[in-house]
């Protein structure tokens, strides 16, 4: 199979993971500087979170508790993940990594709340925070302030990371110029001959040897 060379574009170089970061920095600026949820990821955000706990709705109360944040962080991390390695996409895998960010803000947040228990719950119900840290769950609810301001700068960290990577990998597209093979698919029937002979010549599973399959159909074969 022959292959044509084309360069790839100031776009996909540099453009795209320069988009991303600047993307990434815009979601990071709700939750860090103007303490506020990311509008439209909070949504998402808590559709996860609401089925972290569905999931783990079986399982004992304490990991029932913990699944709906643990999700909501662990699956833009995953996201990352799949874009980063499976796709080798790392625009996309930065990108990611500051959502998982904000989502780990907004968790922090939810855990420091334990103590007064002033945030309005979807649905009722109990505080997630307050039983995990309370005497039913792992009994440190003095320690609240401290738990949360882990996992905030958790997110501070992801979210950085993320940033960094997109615009390292801009700045280093920028500064080369690339090219890749695109592949093209061969001539399927010489210039001149019936496609229809030529497709009859290669193996099929359901009729055997093409070739004995194109002998019958010429003029002359026996039936």
């Amino acid at each position: 199979m022959s292959g044509r060379m084309r360069e790839i574009t100031a776009w996909q170089r540099w453009g795209r993971p320069l988009a991303a970061a600047t993307a990434g920095a815009v979601i990071a600026w709700f939750p860090f500087l103007a303490g506020r949820e990311v509008p439209l990821f909070d949504l998402f955000d808590l559709a996860i979170h609401e089925a972290g706990h569905l999931v783990a709705m079986p399982l004992p109360r304490l990991v029932m508790f913990l699944a709906g944040s643990v999700a909501q962080v662990a699956f833009p991390v995953g996201m990352a993940a799949y874009f980063g390695y499976r796709r080798r996409d790392g625009a996309a895998a930065s990108f990611c990594l500051v959502w998982a960010g904000t989502a780990a803000w907004d968790v922090s947040v939810y855990a420091g709340d334990a103590v007064r228990q002033s945030l309005p719950l979807v649905g009722g119900g109990e505080h997630d925070w307050a039983y995990i840290l309370g005497p039913r769950g792992f009994d440190v609810l003095p320690m609240t302030e401290s738990v949360a301001g882990v996992i905030e700068a958790t997110g501070a960290m992801l979210a950085i990371a993320g940033i960094g990577v997109a615009l390292g990998l801009a700045i280093r597209g920028g500064a080369r110029r690339v090219t890749g093979e695109i592949p093209m698919t061969p001539d399927p029937a010489p210039d001149g001959a019936d496609p229809w002979v030529v497709a009859a010549t290669l193996p099929f599973r359901h009729g055997g040897s093409g070739k004995r399959q194109a002998a019958s159909a010429a003029p002359g074969a026996e039936g």
